[in-house]
């Protein structure tokens, strides 16, 4: 419903102070959202998906190519900047989708498991980037199966539960709700959502299907 895909029965949704409802053009201009599997064309290369997004935008050519090399620069793909994208892992394109939601310098980013199928140096890339725009003011909603990137990263923290928000504060506010005082959020998320943690209980997609960290 932020991203304007789905329509509200209810309530109201506002998006950088804009009525998304009653000003939805101006509420995705300020948002950006990328899926889990990322959707970019096969016979682009990762410079010309990125030039044709900052199109779709009005930008200015010259500004658009300074966009995409820096963004490409930032995500590890200068090199592959003139590859096309259908010989790419789900890795590297999970970066140029990433680079492409962000060419026009969004104020909100809405991800949903955005590393998934990252390597381990790409992930790292992703997380410094995703860390130097939450420094620079951008607001970033993400949603993930890998608690420890939510204990680390987030300032935030909600868990969904069969599709109900069950719990939402800072990481010392659920500690507190769960009565688990120093453990991790592994173990918090066991606790509130009834899991339990005997015999070495691992978290996965598999375990909870059903269940995200946002």
């Amino acid at each position: 419903m932020v991203a304007g895909l789905l329509e509200a029965d209810a309530g109201s949704v506002k998006v950088c102070g804009i009525d998304a409802f009653a000003d939805p053009i101006a509420a995705k201009q300020v948002l950006a959202w990328v899926p889990d599997e990322p959707m970019v064309y096969d016979k682009l290369t990762p410079l010309e998906y990125l030039e044709f997004v900052a199109g779709l935008w009005s930008m200015e050519p010259d500004l658009a190519r300074f966009r995409a090399d820096t963004l490409l620069d930032s995500f590890g793909l200068a090199s592959h900047s003139n590859e096309r994208c259908g010989g790419f892992s789900k890795g590297m394109r999970q970066k140029v989708a990433l680079a492409g939601a962000l060419i026009h310098e969004p104020r909100l980013i809405i991800l949903d498991e955005p590393l998934t199928g990252l390597d381990a140096g790409s992930a790292r890339q992703v997380k410094k980037v995703l860390s130097g725009l939450v420094a620079q003011g951008v607001s970033i909603v993400m949603t993930t199966h890998i608690l420890e990137v939510a204990e680390r990263m987030a300032d935030r923290i909600g868990i969904i539960a069969r599709g109900q928000l069950v719990a939402e504060g800072t990481l010392e506010e659920l500690r507190e709700r769960a009565s688990a005082d120093g453990n991790s959020l592994e173990d918090i998320f066991l606790k509130i959502v009834g899991g339990g943690s005997e015999g070495g209980a691992q978290t996965s997609k598999a375990d909870y299907p059903d269940e995200k960290v946002a």
